[in-house]
């Protein structure tokens, strides 16, 4: 017999956009991938013009590991209150104009160093700009996940999906600026770093105007003895996760979010020096790998959000990941053929599109195994420990490039092939990881009962 229930048509979905905390968290996404041109691209194309071999160029990316081990100091944004600041702009702000303040400086330093005889301060300088961040991100993926209530999961993967958006324009959209100062202007790389260092300001600016999210935060309890304060801060959201989970399925969760986008980070951190050694001017880089990569990525990860809340966030990780891996492989096409703007902008186009919906399911994922009462310490470990892949080993991506004899195709190739690990490992837990979703901080006893 036909079905007398109705179908919420998909374009009901589009709401959620409507919701001004979906901008907030667009905008603070923005300022979470801002600082990646900073440390990434663009440190990247200014070392190969000065000619740093490709090995040197990939062990500079070793300052990304901040953002692997940022769970470390995670407890103490989401407990310690900063002087001054706290009163004036609430825990999650405060941090975030703190670390805004860091990366001003930081930048304002790379703008008067000289690569030739400041090569330790430069690659100082960047670590200080990569700590300053990861930092910020704590404070930044908490203010998210407290932003929206856990029945709200049309929101999370909407809130999902603006991050994405906005970490994507960061990087990306504003990405873009750097390149075409110094291909389309008398400007060096010192004089668009001082550029960079004006869009931070406007970004504190930002920071300084939103209201502080308190809608779903849990309340914070004060500690006499530093004993109680060290286990609620430090051991029990560690201990949380693996009492809830079970220690085998917690090590296999653990182990899914270090590989999966392994082979991605290794295709992103040498992407800039193949553009450049295959033959790819600054300007090409600015708007293909930027301009066009951030709109794709924009509209791809509202869509993606849609169709992750009618698939499923676990379906819509294995579809990414599926796609993640075939995608990298249209760079190979691009190292046998040349620097071919056309095939170059398919490239970009499937890449985006592979990256805005693996993210946007990713980032759903681990904010659903995150619980109310230790939201930025369980998100930061999670997602630090996805960044440990991209991070710490594709800073050694320069040396398999060089192994290689410069055989870029078969080193794109290589990074399709390094998904698969994660993909299995996806399929095997799909059914056990729905039942170990963080409950609400209210219900938590009785979903866990419900739950086993």
């Amino acid at each position: 017999m036909p079905s007398t229930g109705t179908v919420r048509p998909w374009y009901k979905d589009l709401n959620v956009y409507l919701e001004p905390r979906i901008w907030v968290i667009f905008l603070f996404g923005l300022m979470s991938g801002f600082p990646w041109v900073l440390i990434g691209s663009m440190l990247s194309a200014w070392l190969q013009e000065s000619g740093v071999s490709r090995s040197d160029i990939g062990l500079f990316g070793m300052v990304f590991v901040a953002y692997s081990v940022n769970a470390l100091w995670s407890p103490f944004v989401d407990r310690v209150k900063l002087p001054i600041l706290n009163g004036w702009l609430g825990q999650r702000r405060s941090w975030m104009a703190f670390c805004l303040m860091v990366l001003i400086g930081a930048t304002l330093a790379l703008s008067s160093l000289n690569l030739a005889e400041h090569a330790f301060w430069i690659a100082f300088g960047a670590l200080l700009i990569a700590i300053a961040s990861a930092t910020q991100d704590i404070a930044i993926d908490a203010f998210r996940i407290e932003t929206f209530g856990q029945h709200e999961s049309n929101l999370q993967s909407a809130g999902a999906a603006m991050a994405t958006a906005g970490w994507w324009t960061g990087y990306s959209g504003l990405g873009a600026l750097p390149f075409f100062l110094v291909d389309g202007t008398q400007w060096d790389w010192q004089g668009a770093y001082k550029v960079m260092a004006v869009v931070l300001a406007i970004q504190l600016l930002v920071v300084l105007c939103v209201r502080e999210s308190k809608r779903y935060r849990a309340e914070i309890k004060s500690f006499n003895r530093w004993q109680d304060w060290f286990r609620t801060t430090l051991y029990d959201p560690v201990s949380e996760f693996f009492k809830r989970a079970g220690w085998k399925l917690a090590v296999a969760i653990l182990s899914f979010i270090f590989l999966f986008k392994i082979g991605e980070a290794f295709l992103g951190r040498m992407s800039i020096v193949f553009y450049k050694e295959i033959g790819y001017t600054n300007d090409d880089i600015a708007i293909y790998s930027k301009m066009v990569t951030w709109w794709v990525t924009i509209v791809f990860a509202i869509i993606g959000s849609i169709v992750n809340v009618r698939l499923g966030t676990m379906r819509g990780l294995l579809i990414g990941g599926i796609a993640m891996a075939a995608s990298n492989l249209m760079f190979a096409w691009i190292a046998v053929v040349g620097p071919d703007t056309n095939l170059l902008l398919a490239a970009v186009i499937i890449d985006g599109f592979t990256g805005a919906w693996s993210t946007v399911a990713f980032v759903a994922f681990i904010s659903l195994l995150c619980n109310r009462a230790f939201t930025a310490t369980q998100y930061a470990l999670l997602a630090s420990l996805g960044n440990l892949g991209r991070t710490l080993l594709s800073s050694y991506s320069g040396f398999v490039v060089d192994w290689l004899d410069g055989d870029w195709s078969l080193f794109f190739i290589l990074t399709a092939v390094m998904v698969t690990p994660g993909l299995l490992l996806l399929i095997l837990l799909r059914k056990a990881l729905h039942r170990i979703q963080a409950p609400t901080t209210e219900d938590s006893t009785e979903q866990v009962t419900k739950n086993e």
